[in-house]
């Protein structure tokens, strides 16, 4: 794999700061390497092109590129191109992974329901001995699983059918599916923007033209979606308790969404009403709409199943595709969220009262400890929205690991390296973490608009 000059200047944004360029530079790009948005074995572009891209010299180019190297980033061979890579020793995160000696800001899930987890479990290996003298594969779903999203759905409003759904290893692998099934390279998709990262980048593996409509402080501007839609392949939205904002689009706009092309709805937040109520899914006013689900968000996130919902033939096309890759979901892990939706009127409410309490807590902490700092309003989910005062969003990410934190930069949810002003802040951690995580951030941010840059980490002995 590799990326072009121009695909690399639209990931760094507007890079431009104090300091010397090569260091800005060398620490953006092993940002993006970190955080997943530079692929691991990605050649990067060559120094004469990157420089007469990014209106800079060739030697701000090859020392930073210089840089990467001594850390560990980049490879270094002869005569090639270098490939990103993560050194081994690394003191910061690998994506996905915040270590031991890191408070999370990066991820917003919540911790498990420890007892309600064990019982679901439980019970889920009491019923295994019946699956035992059969092979094992559900290319689309246990029975008693698709029986219980469906009467989910159904409770929410949208009247549903268990030949309706897809079981899969999470709502990441829903859209995967999907996107390699019914999409081409070159396709057109519409998204809100900002927009779940992993999304963003499914649809960069594919191939895809990605156009962003923004997302304001005042929600979606539905007009402006129907028109961006106009000979598009598929829109993908996430109108339940938007991750980032945590904004819901209304009732009133809901009817409105008629795009004229196919349309993906995430939903894996639809669970986690705050200040409003229970959204009807967007699907109960649009039949043709695929909405997409998972337990990550309202049970655990270890608990790897999603599932997707369309018509029968859909849903159909979809399970035979997926055998090129994967036979099925674990039978256990189906069983134990089929017990979990059985209970979930049960589990939610001392789930979202909890996540009201941490939500209070970090709008006071920011308040009290960055107060320059402008929140949007969050209904639901997991995570707020946080406008800063300079476009630092990136510095700060790369800086916070020194100060005990790990964050995901801004410019990871949007396209062409926008939101460097914005930063998530999920408030699923527990009272003391969030304490001391916004401590950290703040100590980062000073760091930051002194000049302080991040430090490289030890480079590794050959």
């Amino acid at each position: 794999m590799h990326t072009s000059s121009h695909t690399l200047a639209r990931l760094l944004g507007a890079w431009s700061g104090p300091g010397p360029a090569h260091r800005r530079l060398s620490d953006l790009v092993r940002l993006l390497i970190l955080d997943g948005r530079l692929p691991l074995d990605t050649a990067l572009p060559g120094e004469r092109d990157l420089a007469a891209v990014l209106g800079i010299s060739r030697t701000t180019v090859s020392t930073a590129y210089a840089t990467l190297r001594e850390q560990g980033y980049l490879t270094a061979r002869d005569r090639a191109r270098g490939r990103t890579r993560v050194p081994p020793g690394d003191r910061q995160p690998e994506p996905g992974t915040a270590g031991p000696d890191l408070l999370d800001f990066s991820h917003a899930a919540s911790p498990a329901p420890g007892e309600a987890l064990h019982r679901a479990y439980t019970r889920a290996l009491d019923q295994l001995p019946r699956y035992l003298p059969r092979h094992g594969y559900a290319h689309v779903g246990l029975g008693e699983l698709r029986a219980a999203v469906a009467q989910r759905y159904t409770d929410r409003g949208l009247p549903t059918a268990p030949e309706q759904i897809l079981v899969t290893n999470g709502a990441q692998h829903a859209f995967s599916l999907l996107v390699r099934t019914i999409l081409r390279p070159r396709d057109r998709v519409v998204t809100d923007h900002p927009s779940y990262p992993h999304a963003l980048q499914v649809l960069r593996t594919a191939g895809c033209r990605i156009t962003p409509v923004a997302v304001t402080g005042n929600g979606w501007d539905v007009d402006t979606l129907v028109t961006a839609a106009r000979g598009a392949a598929l829109a993908f939205l996430i109108p339940d308790f938007h991750n980032p904002t945590g904004l819901l689009l209304s009732e009133v706009d809901r009817p409105r969404l008629r795009l004229g092309c196919p349309l993906v709805v995430d939903e894996t937040m639809a669970e986690l009403a705050l200040d409003a109520d229970p959204p009807v899914p967007v699907a109960a006013y649009h039949p043709g709409v695929i909405s997409i689900g998972s337990a990550a968000k309202t049970f655990w996130g270890g608990l790897r199943v999603g599932w997707l919902r369309a018509d029968r033939e859909l849903v159909q096309r979809l399970g035979q595709a997926r055998s090129g890759t994967d036979l099925g979901t674990p039978v256990v892990e189906q069983l134990a969220c089929a017990e979990l939706l059985g209970e979930i009127g049960d589990l939610l409410p001392d789930r979202l009262a909890g996540l009201r309490e941490r939500r209070s807590l970090l709008l006071e902490l920011v308040r009290t400890r960055l107060p320059d700092w402008t929140v949007g309003r969050s209904s639901g989910g997991l995570s707020v929205w946080a406008r800063l005062p300079e476009p630092v969003s990136s510095a700060l990410a790369a800086v916070a690991p020194q100060f005990g934190v790990h964050l995901a930069a801004g410019p990871r949810f949007g396209i062409g390296g926008a939101f460097e002003r914005y930063l998530r802040l999920p408030y699923s951690l527990d009272a003391e973490p969030m304490r001391a995580g916004i401590e950290g951030i703040a100590s980062a941010l000073d760091a930051v608009r002194s000049g302080h840059r991040a430090e490289a980490p030890p480079t590794p002995l050959a």
